[in-house]
């Protein structure tokens, strides 16, 4: 067996992958796939000594609507993205009681920051090409009081809780060398309906997921667009000539820019991956990704130093909350490589 993968509560995710890698293993880690900046350069020092893969399990960016419009922004239907935002919002009250020994929720009670940062930073960072053309220089981050996440606390273990760590709702604004933003959330005790948010806003467009998903675009930029194939496989032209400055394309546009945007990897993979399932269908892309590009020894989609960016705002913006709110830097974890590849792409073997 050439890998495995890195799996239980989170603050096993690091060690067993250290070991693994050290025991020869390329290794695939839960998310988050570690805690702090001590757990992250250790991953990325060990996978490179060793020289084996590591590579964060985040299947968000598997996403079909994400796939699609990462095709789109490399593309150029978008321009230049300018800033990008994430996030995980989801009430977790129906299911606190399924993690063992309340393990999750007594690390929110221990721990300030963003502590589930993967899925609303991944698919962004991709569309941003972060470490393949830029990368994340500063971040400050703020966060609320403690008040359901306390509450639940308290009436869940029958114990109080004055000093309750994690702010029911917490907020990191990122700057990128290339002057890009991003805006990351985390909330998971509010009475919200589930959000990744993942908005794209570029110079010629705009893309939206949460709460309905939609577009905006420049007409000039989209060229010709088709229906959907019917049944019959009949196919008509969209008329895009009357595109509104203050809404989202209509629903037929919007359908078609979708299929002719669709990506490469959900061309192939749709059909199977909604038949198999796993969170709709990500699970299954993020696993048959993984297993394609180990055996025909391509780049994985996602790399060492993807892991190490999308999981230092754990404790980065722990910092600068504790620190009232200030900028804190984020790490260069390629050590100066983060400008030499041109753009984030998946790999394919020809």
């Amino acid at each position: 067996m050439g890998g495995t993968t890195a799996m239980g509560i989170w603050k096993v995710h690091a060690k067993i992958a250290r070991y693994a890698m050290e025991h020869g293993k390329h290794v695939a880690i839960e998310v988050p796939a570690a805690m702090n900046l001590t757990e992250i350069w250790d991953l990325i020092n060990t996978s490179e000594r060793t020289r084996r893969h590591c590579m964060q399990l985040e299947n968000c960016v598997y996403d079909f609507f994400e796939l699609t419009t990462l095709n789109m922004a490399q593309q150029g239907l978008f321009g230049e993205i300018l800033h990008a935002e994430g996030a995980y919002i989801h009430n977790l009250e129906d299911f606190w009681d399924e993690y063992w020994h309340d393990w999750r929720l007594l690390y929110n009670r221990d721990h300030r920051g963003d502590v589930y940062p993967t899925h609303g930073i991944g698919p962004v960072c991709q569309a941003l090409d972060i470490h393949r053309g830029d990368k994340m220089n500063v971040l400050v981050s703020m966060d609320t009081k403690a008040v359901n996440g306390r509450e639940y606390y308290e009436k869940h273990r029958g114990e109080a809780a004055p000093d309750f760590q994690n702010g029911d709702h917490t907020m990191t604004m990122i700057r990128t060398e290339k002057g890009k933003t991003i805006m990351i959330q985390h909330d998971v005790v509010n009475p919200r309906p589930y959000n990744r948010l993942y908005q794209l806003t570029g110079t010629k467009g705009f893309a939206n997921k949460y709460p309905v998903e939609g577009y905006m675009v420049d007409a000039s930029k989209v060229g010709e667009l088709m229906t959907v194939p019917s049944a019959q496989g009949r196919r008509e032209k969209v008329d895009i000539e009357n595109l509104s400055a203050h809404s989202c394309v209509p629903e037929d546009v919007k359908q078609a820019l979708m299929e002719k945007y669709k990506h490469p990897i959900q061309k192939d993979l749709e059909q199977t991956a909604k038949k198999v399932g796993g969170h709709g269908g990500m699970d299954y892309i993020m696993d048959y990704r993984l297993i394609y590009c180990l055996r025909n020894g391509l780049p994985l989609d996602m790399d060492v130093y993807d892991l190490a960016e999308w999981c230092c705002l754990t404790e980065l913006t722990a910092i600068s909350i504790e620190n009232g709110n200030a900028p804190v830097e984020v790490p260069d974890f390629t050590r100066g490589g983060w400008n030499r590849i041109d753009g984030y792409r998946h790999a394919f073997a020809e």
